[in-house]
Parts: C-alpha cells; sequence; structure tokens
C-alpha cells in the first residue's frame, strides 16, 4: 500500500473533576450541598499524585508495557522496544519505539510521547512470569493468533537463535521508501551497507533497483539509466503484464538490490548475498513508460528438496489485485515445463501461508468437481505438479479426508466443495500458458 501521513493525535490526560465552586461567593449557604473541604483538598493531591506518578516513569524504559494510540484513533497495548532522545524538548523528552502486541511486526514504529497514555504504563515483569500470566488470560483463539505473530516464519531457528534475530532486526532502519510513483511504508528492517545508516528514506530507481539517499540522486541517475524494465528475458507477456527471468549471476548488482528491497516487507527471510545460486522471475505492468515491478518471486536453479520458490512478494501498492496468486500460479507452470511437482521453500510467512493455502484449495477443489470415478493423491500431484504432501495436509484441513475400511479416501460432496471454494476466495489472475516463452535453466558449461 502507498504511504499515508500519520496522524498524531495530542492525548489530554484529564485530572480528576473538582468542584471549586465556593457556596459563600455564590451566595449560598455553608450547609448546602457542595463538595466538602476536606474532600476537594483530597482530589486536589490525587491529582497531583497522579502527575507526579506519571512524570516519575519517564522516561519509559525498554520493555515497558503501556496503552497506545493507533492510526485508527483507539488505545491498543504495545511493548517499547527502543527509545531515542528528541533533542528539542525537555530532558524526559523521547520517541520510542514500539511493537503492538495484538498486530504483526510489520505495524511496529516511532511515536511520540502524547500517543501514551501513562496511567496504563505497567512495570516490566519477567519475560517468564509475564507469559504465562498472558497464557491464562488469552482464550484459545487470542493466543493462537498472538503465537502465529510472534513466531511466523522462524521455525527453524532455535530460542537463541530468534533472540538473536529479533534483537538485531528489532527497529526497522529504513522508514519509507520511494519507488516510481510510490511512495511506501516499510514493514521491516533490511541490512542495508553502513553508509545508508543515518537514512530514513531512500529513493530507488524502479527500473535498476539502485538506491539512493536524496531524491535529487535519483533525478540525476533517471537521466543517465537506459533501462525500462528488469534485466534479463521477457519469458511472458499477456496483454499490459509481462515477466522477465533474472540470472543473479548475470546481474548481481540488480539481484542484490531486489534482495535489500524485498526485506523490507519481508520478516521471514535471510538475505542471500549469494545471488549466484538463484533465479529471480519480475512480474511488471507495462505502459510506454517502460515494466514497472509489482512483485517477483526467486527459486533456487537446482533445489534438492524439490523448492519451486524461494522468495515471493508482491509490493504493497499492488496487493489485493491478484499478483500474488498470479505469481504462485506461475511458480507451477514452470514445474510443469520442468516436469517435476514443486513446493514452497518453508518456513512461509503469515500471508504466504494463507495465499498458498488458497491456491491449492481451489485448482484441487476444481478438479474434484469436474472429476468422474476415484482419483488419487500421486494422480492429483502429477496433474497439477503440487507436491503430495501439500494436497494431503490441504484436504485434511479442510476435512475432505476421511479413513474407511483401511485407507484413506477423499470424501468430494459437491455441496462441501462449493462451501470450501467459496471461502477460498477468487482465484485471481489467470497465467495464458500459450503465451510463456521459457525452457527450463540449465548450466553452461
Amino acid at each position: 500500500m502507498g504511504s499515508s501521513a500519520n496522524t498524531e493525535t495530542a492525548i489530554i490526560i484529564a485530572s480528576p473533576a473538582s468542584n471549586n465552586q465556593n457556596p459563600a461567593t455564590n451566595g449560598g449557604d455553608a450547609n448546602q450541598n457542595h463538595t466538602p473541604d476536606g474532600i476537594l483538598a483530597l482530589t486536589n493531591s490525587e491529582s497531583d499524585a497522579s502527575k507526579k506518578r506519571r512524570m516519575g516513569v519517564l522516561p519509559l524504559e525498554v520493555g515497558t508495557r503501556v496503552m497506545c494510540q493507533w492510526r485508527d484513533g483507539k488505545y491498543h497495548p504495545v511493548k517499547v522496544i527502543e527509545r531515542r532522545k528528541n533533542y528539542n524538548g525537555c530532558h524526559n523528552d523521547y520517541e520510542y519505539y514500539v511493537h503492538y502486541t495484538e498486530f504483526n511486526r510489520r505495524l511496529d514504529e516511532w511515536i511520540k510521547l502524547e500517543q501514551l497514555d501513562l496511567d496504563s504504563v505497567e512495570c516490566a515483569l519477567d519475560e517468564k512470569v509475564e507469559d504465562k500470566v498472558t497464557s491464562l488470560k488469552m482464550t484459545r483463539h487470542q493466543k493462537r493468533k498472538i503465537d502465529e505473530t510472534h513466531v511466523e516464519g522462524h521455525e527453524e531457528l532455535d530460542a537463541a537463535s530468534l533472540r538473536e534475530h529479533e534483537e538485531f532486526t528489532k527497529v526497522k532502519n529504513i522508514a519509507t521508501i520511494e519507488l516510481g510513483k510510490y511512495e511506501i511504508e516499510t514493514w521491516y528492517f533490511s541490512p542495508f551497507p553502513p553508509e545508508y545508516n543515518d537514512c530514513v528514506k531512500l529513493f530507488f530507481c524502479e527500473f535498476c533497483l539502485s538506491f539512493m539517499k536524496r531524491k535529487e540522486q535519483l533525478q540525476r541517475h533517471m537521466r543517465k539509466c537506459d533501462l525500462k524494465h528488469p534485466p534479463g528475458d521477457e519469458i511472458y507477456r499477456s496483454s499490459t503484464l509481462s515477466m522477465f527471468e533474472v540470472d543473479g549471476k548475470k546481474n548481481k548488482v540488480y539481484a542484490q538490490n531486489l534482495c535489500y528491497l524485498a526485506k523490507l516487507f519481508l520478516d521471514h527471510k535471510t538475505l542471500y548475498y549469494d545471488v549466484d545460486l538463484f533465479l529471480f522471475y519480475i512480474l511488471c505492468e507495462c505502459d510506454d513508460r517502460g515494466c514497472h515491478m509489482v512483485g517477483y518471486f526467486s527459486k533456487e536453479k537446482h533445489s534438492e528438496e524439490a523448492y519451486n520458490l524461494a522468495c515471493i512478494l508482491t509490493l504493497p501498492p499492488y496487493q489485493r489485485k491478484g499478483y500474488g496468486k498470479f505469481l504462485i500460479a506461475f511458480s507451477y507452470e514452470l514445474s510443469k515445463k520442468e516436469g517435476k511437482v514443486g513446493t514452497p521453500e518453508r518456513p512461509l510467512s503469515d500471508l504466504g501461508l494463507v495465499s498458498y493455502r488458497g491456491y491449492w484449495t481451489r485448482i484441487l477443489l476444481d478438479i474434484l468437481k469436474k472429476h468422474k470415478g476415484n482419483i488419487s493423491i500421486k494422480e492429483l500431484s502429477d496433474m497439477t505438479a503440487i507436491k503430495a504432501e501439500d494436497i494431503l495436509s490441504t484436504l485434511q484441513s479442510l476435512e475432505l479426508i476421511q479413513y474407511r475400511k483401511g485407507q484413506h479416501v477423499i470424501c468430494a460432496d459437491p455441496k462441501v466443495l462449493d462451501r470450501h471454494l467459496k471461502a477460498a476466495g477468487r482465484g485471481g489472475l489467470d497465467v495464458d500458458v500459450s503465451k510463456m516463452i521459457w525452457t527450463p535453466y540449465k548450466e553452461q558449461s
């Protein structure tokens, strides 16, 4: 999605209301109903104590939990991940980098003190005790959502490695990028070279993916850059959509720049500096100005695990237009041309898993609806290039596999299939196989 300005609403912390009317000045009787002086003094002292307590917690320590006003205008629980001095303010004036504990890390951001409800500050608990208390308060569904957010994509890491990863990548280093006509808010940390440590915004050439610190640098570059599409071979064109195959070995700088860019929106992937081993498939929208990247996927040239996709990304401005599903479908069409079954590299991101489950569900159920007679998992795999394990897990998740008379059978009730197909959503853009001009990769001697 394109960037939108964050609205920062000043939060006024209201003190307890006090009745400061003086009955004598109002001509009232001292014995009439009014706030007694003793209670008035107590109310004022409570207000002062509240202010002192709020000031006493500043600056907030890393690890503090507090309620924060988000862009929806509502307050949500956050954890302070990092802080930095705001030298324009007083000695306690800091900005805080927070993680919204209800949401994915991609929404972590720097916020100002005014967005915090300081009366809700919680002291940092021991993490293990805190997790235990939290798990008792949450429903099973809530806990599953939180768990998916916290560990998604890192199942291959042990506890120590996960802590190291989160510490190293805890703060987004680049807040926004400019790519073509879009300014895009980033989601995650990306390990750009050290000379870019002081940048919060980067400017990308949308054709060669070179990145610069200043708009003027980009403008000078664009006058010299003669690329109007990704380097490599155009292997597909249908209407205004094109797909380019880029060899990481032949176009190393482009491939590395693509990885830097992609890492800003992918939390779960390690950035490989050795791009020689990968092929990159860049999907573009084409017009009279050139071919503009909307997303890509990569795959290893030689995968022992039969992976047909390593990384997949649709850039935020182009999401929810069917391009992610198109990229997945395209990876399977390549597998079919190779005469192999394929599967995406694990672990999948949260969005990746949803996209693949939807794709597998639509492809498999369409076949089951039209097929007459018996069909096996292997036959489905041969027809679709989807790995047997992925077919089995998908059908099991839909509860379409039953155990009868000593063997697993697929139960394809038409009404049940229609219900699952409706839930899986629309299929997105179709790959017109007749428009593909591609031969499988072969290492040149």
